[in-house]
């Protein structure tokens, strides 16, 4: 019983200290020149979706829950965001290459269509991020006439 104590006594130690180590917050607060919106056409209605289903892990500004201020979840948080911006950021899409842009796009309409994005683990808490047909249709058919846009700007 005495060593079963102690070692409850020091996972709780451990617990509390890392509760001090936080990695920085996704958060620039800055107008983004190199945003999505600033290379195509986005509608408020497109943009909205994104920012609710999206834009927590691929831009530069996450709107952080509670939990992520408890440790290890803000770890698990922070390794999910800095992936995600590192395969997607919406606010460095005009820094990427005219190919680079095209290839996320279609990424974007991929994702979509197989239903990997947003991330199930994600939705479970964020439920206003699921996505309805016709939210996915209507950024389907964005994705496309963003493609087509970007496409004349390269010729």
């Amino acid at each position: 019983m005495k060593g079963i104590k102690k070692i409850l006594l020091g996972l709780l130690v451990i617990l509390v200290i890392i509760q001090f180590i936080q990695p920085a917050r996704n958060k620039s607060g800055q107008a983004m020149p190199n945003d999505i919106s600033k290379m195509v056409a986005m509608p408020d209605d497109v943009q909205g979706i994104l920012k609710k289903a999206c834009y927590d892990c691929h831009s530069n500004n996450t709107r952080y829950p509670w939990y992520a201020n408890v440790q290890p979840l803000n770890w698990f948080l922070d390794n999910h965001v800095q992936s995600g911006k590192a395969e997607l950021n919406f606010n460095e899409f005009g820094a990427y290459t005219s190919r680079r842009q095209q290839s996320k796009l279609r990424s974007i309409e991929n994702s979509l269509k197989d239903g990997t994005m947003p991330l199930s683990s994600y939705t479970l808490i964020h439920r206003n991020a699921i996505l309805s047909e016709a939210e996915k249709s209507l950024i389907t058919n964005w994705v496309q006439k963003s493609k087509d846009s970007l496409n004349k700007k390269n010729f």
